[in-house]
């Protein structure tokens, strides 16, 4: 009796050979964004609690220009993870019904966006309020 080897599906790469998980893993992958960002917050909460001096190096820090470049990297990253996200939402979501008629992909999409705008616009209008 003659032993056979198991089949074993090789996982390298299984990603590149589909479009959509391409895209996917592109989406992703821009999540780590956020959270370069969230940390860059958390730094700066630190830096608070550590007193005045410290949270002014830290706010000095964020002026230079590397940071600056970091900065824009971060938006341009986090601003499609949010696109692509929205992209998705009308296949992720339950059938959404007004007035007797299904709301479609492209309104939800565009509705999400639109939100997403108008939220961006009104905590930069507060963010520059407080800060003049």
């Amino acid at each position: 009796m003659s032993k056979r080897k198991p089949y074993v599906r090789s996982m390298d790469g299984w990603w590149k050979k589909n479009p959509y998980y391409v895209e996917y893993m592109i989406h992703e992958a821009t999540a780590l964004f956020a959270a370069a960002y969230a940390f860059v917050l958390l730094v700066g909460l630190v830096r608070l609690g550590q007193g005045e001096a410290a949270w002014n190096g830290w706010l000095e820090a964020l002026k230079s220009p590397l940071s600056l470049v970091f900065h824009v990297a971060l938006l341009a990253g986090i601003a499609y993870h949010t696109y692509s996200w929205f992209v998705i939402m009308p296949i992720t979501l339950p059938p959404i019904m007004v007035g007797g008629k299904k709301v479609g992909p492209a309104a939800i999409t565009g509705g999400g966006l639109l939100a997403t705008v108008a939220a961006s616009v009104v905590m930069l209008a507060l963010v520059w309020r407080i800060a003049l």
